[in-house]
């Protein structure tokens, strides 16, 4: 089973977006993907809230996943 490519699109995104306020934040030149402080904010807000909303069980479907994961003993 190997890793699907939406997870792979949201981890290089939200590495991106945190190498790029990380850069900001120490007077460095952000990568050019990014080029203002409060585009690389929003967008670090924006991944963020996406990639936790998306790895966890917080919609109605994720919760009904997290219980049959749970029924078959895949997590606790």
């Amino acid at each position: 089973m190997g890793i699907d490519r939406g997870t792979v699109i949201r981890t290089i995104a939200l590495v991106i977006v945190w190498i790029n306020m990380v850069l900001t934040n120490y007077g460095l030149q952000p990568i050019p993907v990014v080029s203002e402080d409060i585009i690389a904010e929003i967008l670090a807000g924006v991944v963020t809230v996406w990639t936790w909303f998306k790895n966890n069980y917080v919609t109605v479907k994720g919760k009904q996943q997290k219980q049959v994961l749970q029924q078959n003993q895949l997590i606790k």
